[in-house]
C-alpha cells in the first residue's frame, strides 16, 4: 500500500445544485467547416453516465451525469471557485433536498469553461432531481501527497479512489499506474498553459481520425483514467518530454477545433516517474462500484 498523509487532509462540505443545459443560442462550427446545432454542456443528463463512451453522441462536449455549480449566475466567482478547487475525483455527493433526498453519487471530476463539477449518479435518483435541489459534495483530496514518491504531485484525487487505482511499485523507482490509453502531447489542445489544474480540464483534440485510430482514443469512456504523455502539470499544464500525466475522462468527444474529450488531472510528474500501464478496468466509476 501507498504511504500516504491522508490523516492530515481537510474534509469540507460543498454545497451545490444541478447546472441546467448551457447553449450560445446561434450556430457552431466545426472542424471541417460544417455549421451544428446541438446539445452541449451543463444539465441531467438522463442517458449518460460514467462507464459510456465518449464517443458517438449527437452532442458537443456532453457532461456525463449531473454537471453541479455553486451559483449558475456567477460561474467564475466565490462560492463556485471553491467549488471546482476543492471537490476531487472520487468524492462523494449526496442529495440532500427534494424526491431524490438520500441519493448518492460520485464527483467525476472539473470541467473549465462552464466551469461545473461532474458527479456520476444512477438514472434512478436523476430522474427525481430538479435543478433547484442541494448536493453536498464530502470534498477531501487536495493537498494529498505520496510519501515516498516526492517527484510525484497529486492533485484533484479522493485519498479513498487512489487505493483502488492497482497502482503497483514497478522496478527503479517508478511507479505503475493502470490507464486506459496512451495519449501523444500532439494531441492535447484546449487548455494547455493554464495556470494550476486545480480547477478545469484540458482536451483530447480528435481533429485526425488517424492518430485517434493509432491511439484507440475512440475507445475512450467517462471516468477513464488516461496518461498524457510528455506533459508536465504540475505547476500548469505544459509539454516537457519525458513527463507523465495521469487523468480522468469527464467529458465528450467535440466537434470545435482544438477540442475533445475532456481531462482532469490527478497525478503528474516532470520526469519518468510514472509508468503507465494499459487496463481496460481503469475507470472511475468500475473501480468505486466493484
Amino acid at each position: 500500500m501507498l504511504a500516504t498523509n491522508e490523516d492530515r487532509l481537510v474534509e469540507f462540505l460543498l454545497q451545490c445544485q444541478p447546472g441546467p443545459p448551457k447553449t450560445r443560442g446561434t450556430w457552431q462550427v466545426d472542424h471541417e467547416g460544417n455549421p451544428f446545432l446541438l446539445p452541449s454542456i451543463g444539465g441531467i443528463t438522463l442517458n449518460i453516465q460514467a462507464g459510456d463512451p465518449a464517443f458517438g453522441w449527437e452532442g458537443d462536449h456532453i457532461e456525463p451525469g449531473v454537471s453541479c455549480i455553486a451559483d449558475t449566475h456567477k460561474p467564475f466567482e466565490h462560492p463556485n471557485t471553491s467549488l471546482q478547487l476543492y471537490s476531487c475525483v472520487g468524492n462523494r455527493a449526496v442529495v440532500t433536498s427534494g424526491e431524490a433526498s438520500g441519493a448518492e453519487g460520485i464527483v467525476l471530476g472539473h470541467h473549465g469553461g462552464s466551469e461545473h463539477i461532474i458527479v456520476d449518479f444512477d438514472r434512478e435518483a436523476k430522474e427525481k432531481m430538479t435543478y433547484s435541489d442541494t448536493i453536498m459534495v464530502h470534498a477531501r483530496g487536495q493537498g494529498l501527497k505520496l510519501n515516498d514518491y516526492p517527484a510525484i504531485s497529486l492533485f484533484n484525487l479522493d485519498p479513498a479512489l487512489l487505493k483502488l487505482m492497482k497502482i503497483r511499485k514497478g522496478e527503479n523507482g517508478v511507479l505503475e499506474v493502470p490507464v486506459c490509453a496512451l495519449v501523444p502531447p500532439v494531441c492535447m489542445g484546449s487548455g494547455v498553459g493554464a495556470a494550476h489544474v486545480g480547477k478545469g480540464d484540458y482536451d483530447i483534440m480528435t481533429s485526425d481520425p488517424e492518430t485517434v485510430r493509432e491511439y484507440g482514443l475512440d475507445k475512450l469512456r467517462f471516468g477513464d483514467f488516461v496518461a498524457l504523455l510528455d506533459h508536465d502539470n504540475r505547476y500548469g499544464r505544459a509539454y516537457r518530454k519525458g513527463a507523465v500525466s495521469i487523468g480522468v475522462v469527464v467529458h465528450s468527444d467535440c466537434k470545435v477545433a482544438g477540442h475533445g474529450p475532456g481531462v482532469t488531472t490527478v497525478m503528474t510528474s516532470a520526469t519518468p516517474q510514472i509508468r503507465p500501464v494499459i487496463d481496460a478496468d481503469a475507470n472511475v466509476a468500475a473501480l468505486l462500484r466493484s
